[in-house]
């Protein structure tokens, strides 16, 4: 129990520390929007969409930086998901027997 309080402790740093990078990407182009939680191909794009490198290179590396962050947040995410399940089956245990 304690390792898997300490394990779900970590990933919640790690999960803010990721958070801090999709706000920094969001900050450096307002096409992005301001979600955290949303892949940046969602947003209406003024102008043409851009859809590779030949448009808007720029733009089109951060958004994919940006939407490679956004993954591994919901990686994190669903670890600690499953991580809390474990714990609380592990609390249950305990106080039952």
């Amino acid at each position: 129990m304690i390792l898997g309080s300490i394990f779900l402790i970590i990933l919640y740093l790690i999960l803010k520390y990721v958070l801090a990078w999709i706000t920094y990407y969001n900050n450096l182009d307002d096409r992005l929007g301001q979600s955290t939680w949303r892949f940046s191909y969602d947003y209406p794009v003024l102008g043409e969409r851009d859809i590779s490198d030949l448009d808007d290179k720029d733009f089109v590396r951060l958004r994919r930086k940006k939407n490679k962050i956004v993954l591994v947040m919901y990686a994190i995410v669903l670890i600690m998901f499953i991580s809390s399940m474990s714990l609380l089956s592990q609390f249950l245990i305990f106080f039952t027997n």
